[in-house]
């Protein structure tokens, strides 16, 4: 047991560092050889902070832990949403002023309408999981339409603000090769560790994934979003959420499906995949409603939170993992 949780610590701790580092250098390489801005703030960045959930996905569906995977992509979506937005806005209320984001946000809540259509028969086939790898290269393809016609857009500024500028090109793609081999590793740990603690605790591994596994793979967007806001950069904190939900959806998604596809636990199309869809919906109301700045205050943060947390207390005591 000790060394199992030893063993998921170190592997979360590694996991966060090299994500930073990893991102740090794809977006300083991608930078040095002419990628603009916006590019490398929207796709480098967004693909970056979301290849924690991309591995850990791959190596639990080539394990054939499915549930784990699954759990992780879904997981990842709602702590995203009301762990991580809700603990940003409750430290600082964010503004958003790029149009670039209130553009994405109906796309997302679309893809996450697409992605129930595909799960609600209890399958993830590996068709399903190449509709949405197809959807995530359309995506990225829309994304990079974007970033090229949408000069002088406010998260344009705020990322030329984040990209490293000082920054050589073999020590960019050093700290690339470094945050990729080390996120490969945590990745393992992760997953190992995850797997041991599910049986262990006589839980299923979609539980796993939707609570450790998601929190843990998290961490770089929650670090991301709390440092820009902290610089004022609001856009940021709430694009990298939007961006990591929509990679996650059709990217880290698709992986079971591809890799081994089968039948999921209907407790996701049941349970987990509603709150996700209820909570993104939410979240657009309160952010971009009619008749207000777009704006998330801080005791919407708090609400959004203290869902979060009900949500980790009923999915604990509905599947036995805790009884009272």
């Amino acid at each position: 047991m000790l060394l199992i949780l030893t063993t998921l610590i170190l592997g979360l701790v590694i996991l966060v560092w090299s994500a930073d580092r990893f991102v740090i250098g794809a977006s300083a390489t991608a930078s040095i050889l002419g990628v603009s801005t916006l590019v490398v703030g929207i796709l480098v960045v967004g693909i970056g902070t979301s290849a924690p959930e991309m591995l850990v996905s791959a190596m639990a569906a080539a394990d054939g832990q499915s549930g784990l995977s699954v759990g992780n992509a879904l997981g990842s979506n709602i702590t995203n949403i009301a762990l991580i937005l809700g603990l940003t806005a409750l430290y600082i209320p964010l503004r958003v002023q790029s149009k670039l984001i209130t553009r994405e946000i109906p796309l997302l809540l679309l893809v996450m309408l697409g992605g129930y259509f595909l799960l609600r028969d209890g399958e993830l086939g590996f068709t399903d999981g190449c509709i949405l790898l197809g959807g995530f290269l359309a995506v990225v393809l829309r994304q990079l339409w974007e970033a090229k016609h949408s000069r002088g857009d406010a998260l344009e500024a705020e990322y030329a603000e984040e990209i490293p500028k000082d920054m050589s090109l073999p020590v960019a793609l050093g700290w690339l090769l470094v945050g990729l081999i080390l996120l490969m590793a945590s990745a393992r740990m992760l997953v190992w560790s995850a797997v041991e603690l599910a049986q262990i605790f006589g839980v299923s591994d979609l539980v796993i994934g939707l609570t450790v596994v998601a929190i843990g793979t998290s961490l770089p967007e929650l670090a991301a979003s709390v440092a820009a806001a902290r610089k004022g950069e609001h856009d940021i904190a709430i694009g990298n959420v939007i961006g990591s939900n929509l990679f996650n959806l059709l990217g880290v998604m698709a992986l079971p499906g591809v890799i081994a596809p089968g039948a999921i636990d209907m407790a996701i199309v049941d349970r987990d995949y509603p709150l996700m869809l209820m909570l993104t919906a939410g979240f657009y109301l309160v952010a971009f409603g009619p008749r207000r700045a777009p704006e998330i205050r801080r005791y919407e943060g708090g609400l959004l939170l203290t869902v979060y947390l009900g949500y980790l207390a009923y999915l604990l005591v509905d599947t036995g993992a805790i009884s009272f």
